[in-house]
């Protein structure tokens, strides 16, 4: 938050890099509440009370918090009274909306003999676990939620530091078309690891690394978890906002947690997204932050300290590949490529298929649209059916007769639009005519000569 203080920042900062410390986090909500931040200090009294259940100073500062008078130490036991509604809480005080209300200003017995559990119970839903609890057999029952505190480092050892998806149902029979780039990830990633006989006999590691490139908005990400599911593993996606930090040090040590969470959940796919921002080339790259960066993943990637990389399936995604540093797509790590390009056409008329599916549509020839939006990318075709829908909304709104989506909608939509990809081949071509050492865009050449385009 803009306008707090220094003295609540380092403490706030102090409170997510030692979660168990209830005396700290006690004195964090002091500061909350003297600051006037009340529905702030409930929470963090709630978390207190979470983790020492008896702690009569977290209830007191709860007590504070929520505007209601302290239960003094002499008062005699009694039974707990219930917790007066709402509607009868002093509209004056203090009390946050999720927070359990306030008994009535007149009911002084049930002032002194304040319900605990039923007050705990209620925040419990306003604060909700820190974490979901695993399986019996150690694996993840559901997505895994972050952390209260909003950085993502959290403990090395806690694999529930960063979000990590179950195991999903997503396969790459649901990626439609696109058959080339499915044998390509079957022959070169996919069948060694579902053949662990095979595996062992040829001596071949349970680890590897694939890198996506592409134009934008081809469904690099959605072959990602695609290639998850088919493993049968769980899923963290990884951006550059997840590693960045302010602070010197903490963005490498945010690397190394990533992949020691990664270690603890195998089988698990760690995709890196937007690889050119995170691996960009140290070369070209003047803030040291960032080269830290490069040189943690790489030493990762290799497996650090003995940790051993099995299990871990890394799978990266890009624009610009030939931003990427070198040294990430030497073999061992990164160092096998797949272009992911625009839709074919059975893969064309399946997302059309879909978005076109719980829209109001009539006479629609899906054939046609097929061919006249060639290299259009599954983002354009998503933006055509809904600037049809568009045009078919403001026609009714105009004539006030409600009327279907037709082919005129559709055609007049693609019409307007042209391939985004147009843009990225331009300059791909440049990269395959004279930057293609080695022949690492072997396969973006060709593609290129078959379309004529080089």
């Amino acid at each position: 938050m803009s306008d707090e203080s220094p003295l609540i920042r380092s403490l706030r900062a102090a409170v997510a890099a030692a979660p168990e410390d209830v005396p700290l986090r006690l004195h964090f909500a002091e500061l909350l509440l003297a600051e006037g931040r009340g529905d702030e200090a409930v929470t963090e009294a709630a978390v207190a009370l979470q983790r020492a259940p008896g702690d009569e100073a977290a209830r007191a500062l709860m007590l504070r918090a929520m505007g209601l008078p302290a239960v003094p130490d002499a008062a005699p036991a009694a039974a707990p009274a219930p917790v007066a509604p709402a509607a009868t809480a002093d509209p004056a005080a203090p009390v946050d909306p999720a927070a359990p209300a306030a008994p009535a200003a007149d009911d002084a017995p049930a002032r002194s003999s304040f319900d605990w559990d039923a007050a705990e119970q209620e925040v419990g839903d306003l604060v909700g676990p820190r974490f979901v609890e695993s399986g019996d057999d150690g694996s993840p029952d559901g997505d895994l939620e972050q952390p209260l505190t909003s950085d993502g480092g959290g403990d090395p050892g806690d694999a529930s530091a960063w979000d990590i998806d179950a195991p999903g149902s997503v396969r790459l029979s649901d990626v439609g078309g696109m058959q080339e780039v499915k044998d390509r990830l079957e022959a070169a990633f996919l069948a060694p690891m579902r053949n662990p006989e095979l595996r062992k006999l040829y001596g071949k590691s349970l680890r590897g690394g694939l890198l996506l490139y592409g134009p934008p908005g081809c469904g690099k990400t959605f072959i990602a978890r695609a290639v998850a599911g088919e493993l049968g593993a769980s899923f963290m996606s990884i951006s550059l906002s997840d590693i960045l930090d302010m602070y010197i040090g903490t963005s490498e040590k945010n690397v190394h947690d990533i992949f020691e969470t990664a270690r603890a959940q195998a089988p698990c796919v760690v995709f890196l997204d937007e690889l050119d921002a995170l691996g960009a080339k140290r070369s070209r790259t003047h803030h040291s932050g960032l080269r830290n960066v490069v040189n943690q993943l790489l030493t990762e990637l290799d497996g650090v300290d003995g940790a051993e990389n099995e299990g871990v399936f890394v799978l990266a995604a890009t624009n610009v590949p030939w931003d990427v540093d070198l040294a990430l797509r030497r073999p061992g790590r990164l160092d096998r490529t797949l272009l992911v390009l625009p839709p074919d056409a059975p893969a064309r008329e399946a997302i059309l298929r879909y978005h076109l599916r719980e829209r109001p549509i009539e006479s629609v020839d899906l054939g046609k649209l097929v061919k006249i939006t060639e290299d259009f990318s599954g983002a354009d075709l998503a933006h055509l059916c809904e600037t049809a829908a568009e045009s078919a909304l403001l026609d009714s709104a105009r004539t006030g007769t409600v009327r279907m989506i037709n082919m005129k909608d559709l055609l007049g939509a693609a019409k307007q639009l042209k391939p985004s990809s147009e843009s990225w081949f331009a300059s791909a071509r440049n990269v395959a005519m004279f930057a293609n050492d080695g022949g690492m865009y072997d396969d973006l050449v060709t593609y290129l000569k078959k379309k004529r385009k080089l």
